[in-house]
């Protein structure tokens, strides 16, 4: 398991990562640079890797998730509703990977910036 931050704007996002085909591409590609949206209750970026579902890919996800979505390459951080939610879970648009979990899930409702660096703790 390898520890990364995401720095959104001023603040910090600590998350734990899992040992999955995705998680160690990811890994390998740090630091990461982007510029984020937000959908909902939820944070989203481009990333510079390219991955395919993985057989536990799932569209619902827990608050605090960290993943990939393959149909868009990107680095997902979710905390609540999204557009395609069905009352209070965290949907993804299609699939996700699941790459990780934030340790402070509270601070993710503080993200306002879209500007993002992605970097081993």
């Amino acid at each position: 398991m390898s520890t990364v931050n995401f720095v959104i704007g001023d603040v910090t996002i600590e998350s734990e990562w899992r040992d999955t085909p995705t998680a160690r591409k990811l890994l390998e590609a740090l630091p990461i640079e982007s510029s984020g949206s937000y959908w909902g209750d939820e944070f989203y970026f481009d990333v510079p890797v390219v991955a395919g579902p993985e057989k536990d890919a799932t569209d619902v996800v827990d608050p605090g998730t960290v993943a990939y979505w393959t149909a868009g390459h990107c680095l997902c951080l979710f905390w609540g509703p999204t557009p395609a939610s069905r009352g209070g879970e965290c949907r993804a648009a299609s699939a996700v990977n699941i790459v990780g979990q934030v340790t402070n899930v509270e601070d993710l409702q503080k993200l306002r910036a879209r500007s993002v660096r992605v970097e081993p703790a």
